[in-house]
Protein backbone atom coordinates (compact mmCIF):
# COMPACT_ATOMS: atom_id res chain seq x y z
CA UNK A 1 0.00 0.00 0.00
CA UNK A 2 1.11 3.82 -0.52
CA UNK A 3 0.49 6.45 1.70
CA UNK A 4 0.09 9.28 -0.76
CA UNK A 5 0.21 12.24 1.47
CA UNK A 6 2.93 12.57 4.76
CA UNK A 7 4.60 15.41 6.08
CA UNK A 8 7.45 13.48 7.78
CA UNK A 9 9.63 16.41 8.41
CA UNK A 10 6.65 17.61 10.78
CA UNK A 11 6.37 14.51 12.49
CA UNK A 12 7.67 13.90 16.30
CA UNK A 13 9.13 10.92 15.99
CA UNK A 14 12.42 10.47 13.21
CA UNK A 15 11.51 9.44 9.86
CA UNK A 16 13.42 6.23 9.88
CA UNK A 17 11.07 5.00 12.84
CA UNK A 18 7.72 6.16 11.01
CA UNK A 19 8.84 4.16 7.69
CA UNK A 20 10.02 1.15 10.01
CA UNK A 21 6.65 0.91 11.16
CA UNK A 22 4.58 1.87 8.02
CA UNK A 23 6.51 -1.21 6.24
CA UNK A 24 5.97 -3.60 9.25
CA UNK A 25 1.95 -2.16 8.35
CA UNK A 26 2.03 -3.06 4.67
CA UNK A 27 2.48 0.28 3.78
CA UNK A 28 5.55 0.24 1.46
CA UNK A 29 5.57 3.60 -0.61
CA UNK A 30 5.16 7.29 1.29
CA UNK A 31 5.27 10.63 -0.74
CA UNK A 32 6.50 12.87 1.72
CA UNK A 33 5.58 16.35 1.51
CA UNK A 34 7.43 19.56 2.17
CA UNK A 35 5.76 22.52 2.77
CA UNK A 36 7.97 25.83 2.00
CA UNK A 37 11.78 25.37 0.75
CA UNK A 38 13.59 24.15 4.09
CA UNK A 39 10.58 21.81 4.72
CA UNK A 40 11.40 20.27 0.86
CA UNK A 41 15.25 20.46 1.40
CA UNK A 42 14.26 18.25 4.78
CA UNK A 43 11.89 16.35 3.44
CA UNK A 44 14.07 15.31 -0.20
CA UNK A 45 16.64 14.49 2.41
CA UNK A 46 14.33 11.61 3.92
CA UNK A 47 13.40 10.39 0.62
CA UNK A 48 17.13 9.71 0.15
CA UNK A 49 17.75 7.83 2.68
CA UNK A 50 14.60 6.01 3.43
CA UNK A 51 13.85 3.58 0.83
CA UNK A 52 10.04 3.50 -0.39
CA UNK A 53 9.88 7.53 0.23
CA UNK A 54 9.54 9.90 -2.50
CA UNK A 55 8.46 13.70 -2.27
CA UNK A 56 6.22 16.30 -3.29
CA UNK A 57 7.80 19.87 -2.83
CA UNK A 58 5.72 22.88 -2.95
CA UNK A 59 4.58 26.16 -1.25
CA UNK A 60 1.82 25.67 0.95
CA UNK A 61 -1.14 28.53 0.43
CA UNK A 62 -0.78 29.18 4.15
CA UNK A 63 2.76 30.48 2.82
CA UNK A 64 2.02 32.59 0.14
CA UNK A 65 2.90 35.99 1.57
CA UNK A 66 6.31 34.50 2.91
CA UNK A 67 9.36 35.04 1.33
CA UNK A 68 9.74 31.36 -0.12
CA UNK A 69 6.75 32.42 -2.50
CA UNK A 70 9.27 34.70 -4.24
CA UNK A 71 11.88 32.08 -4.87
CA UNK A 72 10.09 29.40 -7.41
CA UNK A 73 13.26 28.99 -8.91
CA UNK A 74 14.87 27.48 -5.85
CA UNK A 75 11.95 25.56 -6.05
CA UNK A 76 12.62 24.41 -9.57
CA UNK A 77 15.92 22.59 -8.71
CA UNK A 78 14.96 20.97 -5.79
CA UNK A 79 12.30 19.13 -8.22
CA UNK A 80 14.95 18.09 -10.65
CA UNK A 81 15.60 15.43 -7.88
CA UNK A 82 14.87 11.75 -9.14
CA UNK A 83 12.90 11.44 -6.03
CA UNK A 84 10.58 14.28 -6.54
CA UNK A 85 7.31 13.24 -8.17
CA UNK A 86 5.12 15.75 -7.49
CA UNK A 87 4.27 19.83 -7.09
CA UNK A 88 2.82 20.80 -4.12
CA UNK A 89 0.73 20.72 -2.34
CA UNK A 90 -0.36 23.96 -3.19
CA UNK A 91 -3.86 25.35 -3.99
CA UNK A 92 -5.97 27.57 -1.97
CA UNK A 93 -7.64 28.25 1.64
CA UNK A 94 -9.87 30.62 2.09
CA UNK A 95 -10.41 29.40 5.59
CA UNK A 96 -7.57 30.36 7.51
CA UNK A 97 -6.94 33.36 5.91
CA UNK A 98 -3.56 32.98 6.60
CA UNK A 99 -2.35 34.44 3.60
CA UNK A 100 -4.33 37.53 1.38
CA UNK A 101 -6.50 35.58 -1.18
CA UNK A 102 -4.66 37.26 -4.28
CA UNK A 103 -1.23 36.22 -3.52
CA UNK A 104 -2.36 32.63 -2.90
CA UNK A 105 -3.89 32.95 -5.99
CA UNK A 106 -1.02 33.99 -7.90
CA UNK A 107 1.42 31.06 -6.05
CA UNK A 108 -1.12 28.66 -6.78
CA UNK A 109 -1.10 29.67 -10.70
CA UNK A 110 2.93 30.23 -10.78
CA UNK A 111 3.25 26.48 -9.10
CA UNK A 112 0.90 24.77 -11.92
CA UNK A 113 2.76 26.45 -14.59
CA UNK A 114 5.61 24.78 -12.88
CA UNK A 115 4.12 21.08 -12.73
CA UNK A 116 3.07 21.58 -16.48
CA UNK A 117 6.88 23.11 -17.19
CA UNK A 118 8.15 19.75 -15.32
CA UNK A 119 5.44 16.88 -16.88
CA UNK A 120 4.52 15.80 -12.68
CA UNK A 121 1.35 15.65 -10.91
CA UNK A 122 0.39 18.48 -8.72
CA UNK A 123 -1.31 18.01 -5.20
CA UNK A 124 -4.01 20.50 -4.69
CA UNK A 125 -5.11 22.04 -1.20
CA UNK A 126 -8.39 23.47 -1.55
CA UNK A 127 -10.61 24.64 1.97
CA UNK A 128 -13.46 26.86 1.28
CA UNK A 129 -12.44 27.73 -1.85
CA UNK A 130 -13.71 25.15 -4.00
CA UNK A 131 -14.39 27.47 -6.94
CA UNK A 132 -11.78 29.41 -7.21
CA UNK A 133 -9.43 25.92 -7.32
CA UNK A 134 -11.99 24.49 -10.14
CA UNK A 135 -11.50 27.70 -11.87
CA UNK A 136 -7.40 28.11 -11.52
CA UNK A 137 -7.15 24.14 -12.74
CA UNK A 138 -9.23 24.81 -15.51
CA UNK A 139 -6.57 25.02 -17.90
CA UNK A 140 -3.99 22.83 -16.32
CA UNK A 141 -3.43 19.56 -18.55
CA UNK A 142 -1.51 17.49 -16.51
CA UNK A 143 -2.17 15.34 -13.76
CA UNK A 144 -4.19 16.62 -10.66
CA UNK A 145 -4.46 14.92 -7.39
CA UNK A 146 -7.18 16.62 -4.92
CA UNK A 147 -5.54 16.02 -1.23
CA UNK A 148 -7.24 15.30 1.65
CA UNK A 149 -10.68 15.84 -0.06
CA UNK A 150 -13.70 17.12 2.39
CA UNK A 151 -15.54 19.62 -0.92
CA UNK A 152 -18.62 17.32 -1.91
CA UNK A 153 -19.00 20.40 -3.97
CA UNK A 154 -15.48 19.73 -6.30
CA UNK A 155 -16.96 16.13 -7.04
CA UNK A 156 -18.86 16.74 -10.01
CA UNK A 157 -15.14 18.73 -11.39
CA UNK A 158 -13.42 16.33 -10.55
CA UNK A 159 -15.55 13.20 -12.31
CA UNK A 160 -15.65 15.26 -15.16
CA UNK A 161 -12.19 16.16 -15.06
CA UNK A 162 -10.55 12.68 -14.42
CA UNK A 163 -8.81 14.27 -11.30
CA UNK A 164 -7.34 11.75 -8.53
CA UNK A 165 -9.17 12.36 -5.23
CA UNK A 166 -7.20 11.24 -2.20
CA UNK A 167 -9.19 10.34 0.74
CA UNK A 168 -7.68 11.04 4.63
CA UNK A 169 -8.17 10.04 8.20
CA UNK A 170 -11.78 12.67 8.51
CA UNK A 171 -13.65 9.93 6.22
CA UNK A 172 -13.62 7.39 9.02
CA UNK A 173 -15.25 9.79 11.34
CA UNK A 174 -19.00 8.77 12.38
CA UNK A 175 -19.70 12.02 10.87
CA UNK A 176 -18.55 11.94 7.48
CA UNK A 177 -21.24 10.06 5.57
CA UNK A 178 -21.07 12.69 2.63
CA UNK A 179 -17.49 12.15 2.13
CA UNK A 180 -18.22 8.18 2.34
CA UNK A 181 -21.04 8.89 -0.31
CA UNK A 182 -18.20 10.94 -2.35
CA UNK A 183 -15.72 8.26 -1.74
CA UNK A 184 -18.50 5.65 -3.25
CA UNK A 185 -19.00 7.86 -6.43
CA UNK A 186 -14.67 8.13 -7.54
CA UNK A 187 -14.07 5.43 -10.10
CA UNK A 188 -11.44 3.19 -9.34
CA UNK A 189 -8.70 4.26 -10.90
CA UNK A 190 -9.00 7.18 -9.47
CA UNK A 191 -9.42 7.07 -5.97
CA UNK A 192 -6.25 7.15 -3.62
CA UNK A 193 -5.62 6.95 0.08
CA UNK A 194 -3.16 9.18 2.81
CA UNK A 195 -2.77 9.89 5.67
CA UNK A 196 -1.59 13.95 5.94
CA UNK A 197 0.46 12.95 8.63
CA UNK A 198 0.60 14.20 12.01
CA UNK A 199 -2.80 15.00 11.25
CA UNK A 200 -6.11 13.94 11.02
CA UNK A 201 -6.18 10.62 12.44
CA UNK A 202 -8.13 7.87 11.38
CA UNK A 203 -11.13 6.88 14.17
CA UNK A 204 -9.36 3.97 15.75
CA UNK A 205 -6.15 5.85 16.24
CA UNK A 206 -7.92 9.39 16.90
CA UNK A 207 -6.74 11.47 19.73
CA UNK A 208 -2.67 10.68 18.59
CA UNK A 209 -0.69 11.89 16.29
CA UNK A 210 -1.18 10.30 12.58
CA UNK A 211 1.66 8.29 10.87
CA UNK A 212 1.46 6.59 7.77
CA UNK A 213 1.33 2.62 9.28
CA UNK A 214 -2.55 4.20 9.95
CA UNK A 215 -3.10 4.59 6.01
CA UNK A 216 -4.78 1.02 6.43
CA UNK A 217 -7.64 1.89 8.33
CA UNK A 218 -8.45 4.79 6.00
CA UNK A 219 -8.30 1.91 3.24
CA UNK A 220 -10.53 -0.09 4.98
CA UNK A 221 -13.30 1.87 6.10
CA UNK A 222 -13.20 3.10 2.03
CA UNK A 223 -13.43 -0.54 1.18
CA UNK A 224 -16.58 -0.64 3.88
CA UNK A 225 -18.08 2.39 2.13
CA UNK A 226 -17.51 0.80 -1.04
CA UNK A 227 -18.60 -2.24 -0.41
CA UNK A 228 -15.37 -4.45 -1.95
CA UNK A 229 -12.90 -6.57 -0.72
CA UNK A 230 -10.43 -4.85 1.52
CA UNK A 231 -7.20 -6.38 -0.51
CA UNK A 232 -8.94 -5.94 -4.03
CA UNK A 233 -9.20 -1.98 -3.19
CA UNK A 234 -5.93 -2.31 -1.31
CA UNK A 235 -4.02 -3.19 -4.48
CA UNK A 236 -6.17 -0.68 -6.65
CA UNK A 237 -5.37 1.66 -4.89
CA UNK A 238 -1.60 0.74 -4.48
CA UNK A 239 -1.48 0.81 -8.81
CA UNK A 240 -3.07 4.10 -8.71
CA UNK A 241 -0.55 5.91 -6.79
CA UNK A 242 1.56 4.31 -8.99
CA UNK A 243 0.17 5.72 -12.25
CA UNK A 244 -0.29 9.26 -10.37
CA UNK A 245 2.74 9.65 -9.56
CA UNK A 246 4.93 7.62 -11.85
CA UNK A 247 6.22 5.53 -8.94
CA UNK A 248 8.84 2.79 -9.53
Amino acid sequence: MTDTHAHLDACAEPAEVLVARAQTAGVERIVSVGSGLASCRETLAIAGWEQGVFAALGIHPHQAADEDAGRLDELRKLLGDERAVAVGETGLDFYRDYAPHERQRELFERQLELAAELGKAVVVHSRAASDETAEALEGFEGTVVLHCFSAPELLPVALERGYYVSFAGNVTYPSAEELREAARRIPGNRLLVETDSPYLSPQPRRGRPNEPANVVHTAAALAAARREDADELAARLDANATAAFSLA
